[in-house]
C-alpha cells in the first residue's frame, strides 16, 4: 500500500513515470552485476579450454618433435640404396632402411626420401645405384617401374620448386635401358614402355634416338637449368615474397613452360587466406596470459628448447661401397668381398633438419650434410593434406575442442589448413570467414617453427555456474519485472479508489442530503398545517418513499462495510423460490406503481417448487438494487415495464433476471459496472442518482451466497441475471 500523502500527489502519467525510474534505479545495477559474473563465468571457461588447446599442442609437439628425433638419427649413408652394415671391415653390405618400397616412414604422408648433390644431381635411396641389374637386388620388373616412377614423381616435385638440376626426360629412359642392358636383357621397345608404365612412350625407344636427344643437351642449353645453386634451399624459410621470381631466377625462365609455372607459383594454391586476415576477438586470450604471466612457468625459453631437442651438429663416420656392378642374386643382404666390392669410409658432418612449405603446396623436411669439403641436402618431402590430417587433424577431432573450436594451421603468414570441427560440413575457403574469439596460438618447435597453430572459437560452452547463473537471472527478472507490474497495478488501483471514493462521498452526501431535505420540507408542511387532507395523504407518502429510499441507501452503505472488512454474515436457510418470489412482489410492488412503471413477474412452475439455500434479506437487497438500478437508467424508454423473471436452467440451478427496457450500457462498460464506485456518468455532469455501489454489492452478495451474475443487452434494455444452485432437499 502506497502512503496516503503519496497518493494524493500523483496521477496515472506521474505514477508511471514514478515506477519506471525506480524500476531502472534497481534494473541497471542489476543487469551489471549479472553480466560482470556472466563475463566472468565465460573467461573461466575460455581459460579452461584455452589449456585444453595448450595442452593439446604441447602433445602434437612432442609427438613431432621424437619423429623428427628418429629421422635426424639417420646417418648420411642412409640416403642410399645400398649401406654398409655394423663393423665396415666386415664388408656386410645391405639394403638402406629408407630403400623400402612401399616407402616406410616415421612421419605421415612422407612421398619419399632424396639427396641433392654441389651440382644439383638428384638421387633418392628407392632406386638402385646406375648401371645396376635391379633384378640381382630382388626388384622385379613391375617394383622397379614403380620405383622409377616414384623417383620421377620427386624430381618432378623437386624440379618445380627448383630444388634441382632439370634434366629431359630421356635420361630417365637411359637408366632404364641400363637397368635392362645390367641384366644381360635385349633392348624391346615395347618392354620399355610397358615398364615405364607409358610415362616416357611419346619419347623414340632406339638407341640412336636416345643419343640423337641427349646430344640436344648441348644444341639446346635453354631447355636446362644449368645455373644451378644449392643457396635455393638456403632461401626456402626467407620470408615469403612473389616466390618463383627471387633475383638470378629470370635467367633460368626462358621458355613458356617455365614462366607459366612460374605464374601458378605465384597463385599458391595451397594458401586459404592470410593470417593477418582473420578477424579474431584476442581480448579474453590477453586476459589469460595476463593471468599466467602472474604464475611461475616452468617452461623452457625458446633458446634453450632449442638445446632440449638436441638441435645440434654432428659428426659420423660413414662407410659406403664403391660404385659396382652386382650380379648376384641375393635379396637381403651382400658380401662386399664375394662381389669384389670396395669399401669408402668417410668422416660428415650433418646439420640439424629444417622444414618448409614448397610452393608447389609440399612439405620438405631437409638437412645438409658436408663430406669432403662438398655439402649435400638430404631429405623427404611430405604430403601436406596426408601430414595435417595424421598429425593435427586426427590429435584435434579427439578433444573436445572439436565441438566448440577451429583450428587454423598457418605457415609464416599464410592459412594453409583449417578444421572446423565436428559440427561443420565444410572448410571456409577465405580466411575472412574464419571469425570468432582467439583461443590460443602458438608455434611449434624447430625445425617446424614455421608452423603456427590457432585456436578460434565458434561457441563457447557455458561453465559449470552459467546455468544457475540464467536460472538466477530469469527469477530475478521475473520478480522485477512481475512486482513492478504488480505495484503499478496497485498503485494505479489505490488512486483510482481514492478518486471513487472522493466521487462515492460526494454521491453520498448528495444521496443523503436530498430525502433528508425532502422529508424535513415535507414535515414541517404538515406541522404548521399548510396542507389539506388530500395533500396530506400525498406528503405521507413522499416521506416513506424517501425514508424508504434513504433506508436502502444506509442498507448498501452498512453492507459495503462488512463486505469490505471481510466480516458479511449470512444466515443460508433453504427456502422455496416461489415464497422467495411471493416475498420480492410485496416489496417492490408499490416502489415502482408509485415510479409509474408496470412490473411483471414471470414465474415458472419447475422453478417455484425448487428450493435453494439462501440468505432471504440480501436476496430481496439485490433485488431492489437491481430494480431502481433499472428504473434510474430507463426512466426515458418509452415502454417503462420492470421484468422480475425465475426459470430452471439446464444445469440444475435456478436463474433469476431483472429486465429493463432502457438504453441498455454500452460494451465496453459492460465488464465494469460490477467495480465498486463505477458509474458511467461523470459526477459533474450525470443526470441519474445512485452512489456507484449498487451492483458492486449485487456481485458481491451473489458469490458470497455461491451464486455467480452476469449481464447481457436485451436489445432493447438491460438484463441482469444471477445463479443459485438447487438444494439437495428441494430436489
Amino acid at each position: 500500500m502506497l502512503p496516503k500523502r503519496l497518493i494524493e500527489g500523483l496521477d496515472e502519467i506521474r505514477l508511471r513515470n514514478f515506477f519506471v525510474l525506480f524500476f531502472l534505479a534497481l534494473a541497471v545495477p542489476t543487469a551489471v552485476l549479472i553480466w560482470q559474473a556472466y563475463s566472468q563465468l565465460k573467461w573461466e571457461a575460455f581459460h579452461q579450454y584455452r589449456g585444453v588447446a595448450e595442452e593439446l599442442t604441447q602433445r602434437i609437439d612432442s609427438r613431432l618433435k621424437d619423429m623428427v628425433k628418429i629421422a635426424d638419427a639417420r646417418t648420411f649413408a642412409d640416403y642410399t640404396f645400398l649401406v654398409v652394415s655394423g663393423d665396415p671391415s666386415a664388408n656386410f653390405v645391405q639394403r638402406s632402411p629408407l630403400s623400402a618400397y612401399p616407402v616406410i616412414a616415421d612421419l605421415p604422408g612422407v612421398l619419399g626420401y632424396f639427396q641433392v648433390d654441389t651440382d644439383g644431381a638428384f638421387s633418392t635411396p628407392a632406386l638402385p645405384p646406375a648401371g645396376t641389374a635391379a633384378v640381382s637386388l630382388g626388384i622385379s620388373d613391375d617394383e622397379y617401374s614403380k620405383r622409377l616412377k616414384l623417383a620421377q614423381e620427386l624430381q618432378a616435385v623437386l624440379a618445380d620448386n627448383r630444388l634441382v638440376q632439370s634434366r629431359p626426360r630421356t635420361s630417365l629412359l637411359r637408366e632404364l635401358t641400363s637397368s635392362f642392358d645390367a641384366r644381360g636383357t635385349p633392348f624391346d621397345e615395347e618392354k620399355v614402355a610397358a615398364t615405364v608404365g607409358g610415362l616416357v612412350a611419346s619419347v623414340p625407344a632406339d638407341k640412336d634416338a636416345v643419343d640423337r636427344l641427349d646430344a640436344m643437351r648441348v644444341e639446346s642449353p635453354a631447355l636446362y637449368d644449368t645455373n644451378y645453386s644449392q643457396q635455393i634451399f638456403d632461401q626456402l624459410n626467407q620470408p615469403r615474397q612473389n616466390p618463383g621470381f627471387e633475383s638470378g631466377s629470370a635467367a633460368t625462365l626462358e621458355s613458356d613452360d617455365a614462366i607459366g609455372e612460374a605464374l601458378q607459383t605465384e597463385q599458391r594454391p595451397y594458401r586459404v587466406g592470410k593470417v593477418s586476415d582473420l578477424k579474431l576477438d584476442a581480448e579474453l586470450q590477453k586476459k589469460s596470459e595476463a593471468v599466467e604471466r602472474e604464475i611461475p612457468s616452468k617452461l623452457l625459453s625458446a633458446d634453450d628448447s632449442v638445446l632440449a631437442y638436441g638441435r645440434r651438429k654432428r659428426k659420423e663416420q660413414s662407410a659406403l661401397p664403391e660404385s659396382a656392378a652386382i650380379a648376384d642374386n641375393e635379396e637381403i643382404a651382400i658380401v662386399a668381398g664375394r662381389m669384389n666390392l670396395r669399401i669408402s669410409t668417410f668422416e660428415s658432418e650433418i646439420d640439424p633438419f629444417e622444414f618448409s612449405l614448397l610452393d608447389s603446396g609440399h612439405f620438405v623436411l631437409f638437412r645438409q650434410v658436408w663430406r669432403d669439403g662438398e655439402r649435400y641436402i638430404q631429405g623427404l618431402l611430405l604430403d601436406q593434406e596426408t601430414f595435417t590430417q595424421d598429425i593435427v587433424g586426427a590429435s584435434f577431432m579427439g578433444t573436445a575442442l572439436a565441438d566448440m573450436t577451429s583450428l587454423i594451421i598457418a605457415y609464416q603468414d599464410d592459412v594453409i589448413h583449417t578444421f572446423t570441427g565436428r559440427d561443420s560440413l565444410s572448410y571456409p575457403n577465405v580466411a575472412e570467414k574464419l571469425d570468432g574469439t582467439l583461443l590460443y596460438r602458438n608455434r611449434l618447435t624447430a625445425p617446424l617453427n614455421g608452423l603456427e597453430l590457432i585456436f578460434s572459437i565458434k561457441r563457447l560452452p557455458p561453465g559449470p555456474g552459467a546455468s544457475v547463473l540464467a536460472w538466477v537471472t530469469l527469477v530475478l527478472a521475473i520478480v522485477l519485472i512481475g512486482g513492478f507490474v504488480t505495484l503499478y497495478r496497485m498503485g494505479l488501483s489505490q488512486i483510482n479508489l481514492a478518486r471513487q471514493q472522493q466521487d462515492f462521498v460526494s454521491a453520498v452526501s448528495h444521496e443523503l442530503k436530498s430525502p433528508l431535505t425532502s422529508i424535513r420540507m415535507y414535515g414541517e408542511m404538515l406541522k404548521e398545517g399548510w396542507a389539506d387532507e388530500e395533500k396530506r395523504q400525498s406528503y405521507y407518502e413522499f416521506i416513506h418513499d424517501e425514508a424508504e429510499r434513504l433506508s436502502r441507501l444506509i442498507s448498501n452503505v452498512l453492507q459495503l462495510a462488512k463486505i469490505t472488512r471481510n466480516q458479511p454474515q449470512f444466515d443460508l436457510q433453504p427456502t422455496r423460490v416461489a415464497e422467495l418470489m411471493s416475498n420480492i412482489e410485496s416489496k417492490i410492488s408499490s416502489q415502482i406503481e408509485r415510479t409509474g412503471f408496470e412490473l411483471r413477474f414471470n414465474r415458472a412452475e419447475e422453478a417455484d417448487r425448487a428450493t435453494i439455500n439462501i440468505d432471504e434479506d440480501c436476496f430481496a437487497q439485490m433485488i431492489i438494487n437491481l430494480v431502481d438500478n433499472a428504473i434510474k437508467f430507463s426512466k426515458n424508454a418509452e415502454n417503462k415495464t420492470i421484468e422480475v423473471s425465475s426459470r430452471l436452467s439446464g444445469d440444475n440451478r435456478i436463474l433469476f433476471s431483472v429486465r429493463d427496457y432502457g438504453p441498455g450500457i454500452p460494451r465496453d462498460q459492460m465488464k465494469k459496472i460490477f467495480q465498486l464506485f463505477y458509474r458511467s456518468e461523470s459526477e459533474l455532469t450525470r443526470e441519474t442518482v445512485g452512489t456507484g455501489i449498487g451492483l458492486a454489492i449485487v456481485h458481491q452478495l451473489a458469490i458470497a451466497m455461491d451464486g455467480n451474475v452476469d449481464m447481457i443487452n436485451a436489445e432493447p434494455g438491460a438484463e441482469f441475471r444471477f445463479w443459485f444452485s438447487i438444494s439437495k432437499q428441494g430436489q
